[in-house]
C-alpha cells in the first residue's frame, strides 16, 4: 500500500479542510469560522485552522492507544460528551 499525502486547502466557500492530495471525494476534516472568529483572528484564520488539524491528529495518536479497537463490547450510550474550554 503506497504512503497517503494529506493537504490543508480553503475550499471556496471559506471553510479549511484535510484532505488526501490524490483523492477529490470529501474532505476528511472541515473546519468553519463565524465572521466574528475570523475578524477576531485578523486574518490568521489558515494558522489557526493547521494547529486544529495537528490537535486533533496528536488526540487521535493518545487516544488510540487508550482504546482496545477490538472490542465489540463497547457500549456508546455510556459515552458522556466531552467538552474542552480554551
Amino acid at each position: 500500500m503506497s504512503p497517503s499525502f494529506f493537504e490543508i486547502v480553503q475550499l471556496t466557500n471559506g471553510d479549511y479542510a484535510l484532505r488526501r492530495i490524490d483523492d477529490d471525494s470529501a474532505p476528511l476534516v472541515r473546519i468553519s469560522f463565524s465572521t466574528e472568529a475570523r475578524e477576531m483572528m485578523e486574518d490568521r484564520d489558515m494558522a489557526v485552522a493547521k494547529a486544529m488539524i495537528a490537535a486533533g491528529i496528536e488526540a487521535v495518536g493518545n487516544v488510540s492507544h487508550d482504546i482496545d479497537w477490538e472490542d465489540d463490547e463497547l457500549d456508546v450510550s455510556d459515552a458522556q460528551p466531552a467538552y474542552t474550554l480554551h
